[in-house]
């Protein structure tokens, strides 16, 4: 197709398996315009958009009638096509016919998806965004323009009917002097981090019905849905019936919009600023030795000259899960970076975190205060009444960097609603799984977050690696706000390719050869009888830091080096670690 943008549901109908193809061109779908920044009322209703988000909740399949007849005056009939819409297409004086015999039902599925939670201003400004200059308001409750009447060949202009093109619980009728209430934009919102409200629309499925995931990120293309007729919101609905669950599963189409999906991506990662296509350095090509050194550089600084917490540091940056079985989980890098220096303490661990906000896409910082633990809700919970996964601020996408902040927790009492929360969040590091609640079980689902944690002593929460920060003098602690301002204005300079580089480490390829691995075993055993403590938590720990070194300067297999340089690291650890006071019980 010349113009993907004025792309009609009649042409894509008859042209389906053409246009499909065509979109799997990086740049084809790149011309869609975003709907994820963009004004809602800056696009046409039933024209092609894209969104960019996480899968935040899976709605029950649904039957709507995919070619429906329809009766006109004097006789006259005709065959409508239904798909890839939520109304009838009617003219005047047409009536579908719900009995004939050659109606043909599908079924399709709604995907509650949200635009990604966390996501920095960065990544969102530099996302494309052409939306049409036609405005849906001007196009809502008008009659259908003439391509439509041209393609079923009928001279009289088409529109859509009030009746929803679905099967719908009860009887519902527009009742404009019985409004009911209804449910707050916030709980159809429904976003993860409550000060950082996400935008969300009904993605609607109608191939792989069951091939989706919670918590996946996808780049959707789709027809965009905003009739007015589908606001239920002012219905007259029996007294029999579940209004609230019938106003969750019908949300307002100007705060939620449908989207009827023509092709759908995967998205292995959420920077802007790499394309959608496979990932490889030779793609991105970049200097790694260099990017590493400066990064390094810049994060030592940010940590009062203790060059060791910064490596850790930046393996933990470029950490993510790269194996997941029944059994285990390999890749997780949770970092708590403990004994930070008490002076510093009323700033220096959100600007830590404004510092990982400018160089990751996706991010969010919790501080661990008594308020925060008490009352927010940690994981997403069913709630029955209304069908809808009310989601929960540890529900994130893949790959958000997310820093919990102990130093915030002051002396007090942490109530259920906080002691659960410790324990979701233990749950989700150890085994990067989140737990949801449907109140009479709970489930476990995939998860990948690289979780920081920054503490005064040894924290109250597992992790992989527990680093005591050691200042390199006095005087790096008393100017480490100068030294911060000094980071981020440095970091301007580089921001591009350190952003690039962070995501390639995380989607790169990495293997370890024949005679690494035996070397590695080999070496192990020695250690195992050289102290007995050692086990397979430690090999472990030593393989996912040496993998981690290897990546961070551009190697795609085990080396030597990166195993020899993660056992000194790890021995440097432990030593400050025995110097570490116990934490009180």
């Amino acid at each position: 197709m010349d113009n993907l943008k004025v792309l009609k549901i009649v042409d894509f109908v008859q042209n389906e398996s053409q246009i499909v193809e065509t979109l799997k061109d990086l740049e084809n779908w790149k011309s869609i315009p975003l709907l994820d920044h963009s004004m809602l009322h800056s696009f046409q209703d039933n024209t092609l958009v894209r969104f960019r988000g996480m899968v935040q909740d899976m709605l029950d399949n649904e039957t709507y009638l995919e070619k429906y007849k329809v009766n006109g005056e004097g006789g006259s009939s005709r065959v409508q096509d239904g798909k890839f819409r939520d109304i009838f297409v009617l003219g005047n004086k047409e009536t579908v016919d719900h009995n004939d015999l050659e109606n043909c039902f599908g079924e399709r599925r709604s995907l509650f998806v949200i635009s990604l939670p966390g996501l920095n201003d960065w990544a969102k400004t530099t996302q494309p965004i052409s939306p049409p200059t036609q405005s849906a308001s001007e196009s809502s409750g008008q009659k259908r323009s003439a391509e439509d009447s041209e393609s079923m060949e009928q001279d009289q202009e088409m529109e859509e009917t009030q009746t929803p093109n679905k099967r719908i619980k009860g009887s519902i009728a527009v009742n404009e002097e019985a409004a009911p209430k209804g449910l707050s934009a916030e709980y159809h919102l429904n976003s993860p981090i409550p000060d950082r409200p996400s935008k969300a629309c009904m993605v609607k499925v109608y191939s792989d019905l069951d091939s989706h995931t919670l918590n996946s990120v996808v780049d959707v293309i789709g027809f965009l849905s905003v009739d007015p007729a589908m606001d239920i919101s002012t219905a007259d609905v029996e007294m029999n019936e579940d209004i609230d669950g019938i106003l969750a599963a019908n949300p307002p189409p100007s705060l939620i919009p449908r989207i009827h999906a023509v092709a759908i991506r995967r998205l292995k990662h959420s920077n802007p600023l790499l394309d959608t296509s496979l990932h490889n350095f030779e793609e991105h090509p970049l200097s790694f030795d260099v990017v590493y050194k400066d990064l390094l550089i810049v994060l030592t600084q940010c940590l009062f000259g203790d060059t060791l917490a910064a490596e850790y540091l930046l393996a933990h940056l470029i950490s993510t899960v790269y194996v997941r079985t029944e059994l285990e989980t390999l890749g997780q890098f949770t970092l708590n970076l403990c004994s930070i220096p008490q002076e510093v303490l009323p700033f220096f661990t959100k600007t830590l975190y404004e510092i990982i906000e400018m160089i990751t896409p996706v991010s969010h910082y919790l501080p661990m205060t008594l308020e925060n633990m008490n009352t927010l809700q940690f994981i997403p919970k069913k709630d029955y009444q209304t069908n809808k996964l009310v989601s929960g601020i540890l529900q994130l996408a893949p790959h958000t960097h997310l820093v919990l902040d102990e130093t915030a927790m002051k002396a007090g009492k942490l109530e259920n609603n906080g002691v659960l929360g410790m324990q979701f969040m233990s749950h989700l590091i150890k085994t990067q799984q989140l737990k949801c609640d449907f109140q009479y079980y709970q489930l476990d689902f995939h998860s990948n977050l690289a979780i920081l944690i920054l503490s005064e002593g040894r924290s109250m929460l597992p992790n992989n690696s527990q680093v005591p920060i050691q200042p390199s003098d006095n005087d790096t602690v008393k100017l480490i706000e100068e030294t911060l301002k000094s980071a981020k204005f440095y970091l301007r300079t580089k921001l591009n390719s350190i952003r690039r580089y962070l995501t390639l480490c995380k989607v790169q390829e990495f293997v370890m050869n024949d005679v690494e691995g035996k070397m590695i075993e080999d070496d192990f055993v020695e250690m195992r009888k050289a102290n007995k403590n050692i086990g397979p938590e430690q090999l472990h720990n030593l393989l996912v830091l040496s993998r981690l070194l290897g990546i961070g300067v551009g190697q795609t297999a085990l080396s030597k080096d990166s195993w020899l340089k993660a056992k000194d690291m790890e021995r440097q650890r432990e030593e400050r670690l025995a110097k570490l006071p116990k934490r009180k019980v």
